[in-house]
């Protein structure tokens, strides 16, 4: 149990760092929650017009994904899972922000890296697939989170795959608005500025 808990507390206080806010800073360009969306991910800073900086921030906050997942399960392979989705939460709710963090789709990627690399390349692929078919980053992202359960299900990976189909619906839950959007055809399309 206490090994739980350690891997709890450490994906969460990992993945909580909220590299857009801070690469955005340190390059002189304010608190990107001022601009676009208000959120700290990739797709935000991307708005800056700086895609160095998105790039940085998409690297960043995927690596403490798969930095959680590796950590941990070098000390007990089950402490992975736990990490990960931790680590996830703590992008999505970090507490020096009051809770109002990224997405979580680059860190959500970066724990499917440091589970399953096989199914994080499918991730991308089908993000990648999208995102150049239609120039929705929300879209590319959704359609993606969906094809991961059920690739690792297909794989025989049933509890990477339950745990994958919870994190999937708390992506849609915090693309809520973006769903909106795209139903209504007001979505903004990767390049944007808003």
């Amino acid at each position: 149990m206490f090994g739980i808990l350690a891997a709890l507390i450490f994906g969460y206080l990992l993945g909580s760092i909220p590299f857009g806010l801070l690469i955005t800073r340190a390059a002189g360009l304010g608190d990107v929650r001022n601009i676009g969306s208000g959120n700290i991910g990739a797709t935000n800073v991307l708005r800056t017009g700086n895609k160095g900086l998105a790039a940085l921030t998409l690297l960043f906050d995927a690596l403490k994904g798969t930095a959680a997942v590796l950590i941990a399960g070098w000390f007990r392979g089950d402490l992975a899972l736990y990490a990960g989705f931790a680590a996830f939460l703590g992008h999505i709710f970090p507490a020096w922000l009051n809770f109002k963090g990224g997405k979580g789709v680059a860190t959500y990627l970066g724990v499917l890296v440091g589970l399953n690399w096989l199914t994080g390349l499918v991730f991308a692929a089908v993000w990648l697939g999208v995102a150049f078919l239609t120039r929705f980053s929300s879209l590319a992202a959704l359609t993606a989170a969906l094809v991961v359960p059920v690739f690792l299900y297909f794989l025989g990976q049933g509890d990477v795959a339950l745990l994958f189909l919870i994190m999937t619906a708390i992506v849609y839950y915090k693309h809520r608005a973006n769903i909106e959007r795209l139903l209504a055809g007001t979505e903004s399309r990767i390049g944007d500025k808003e």
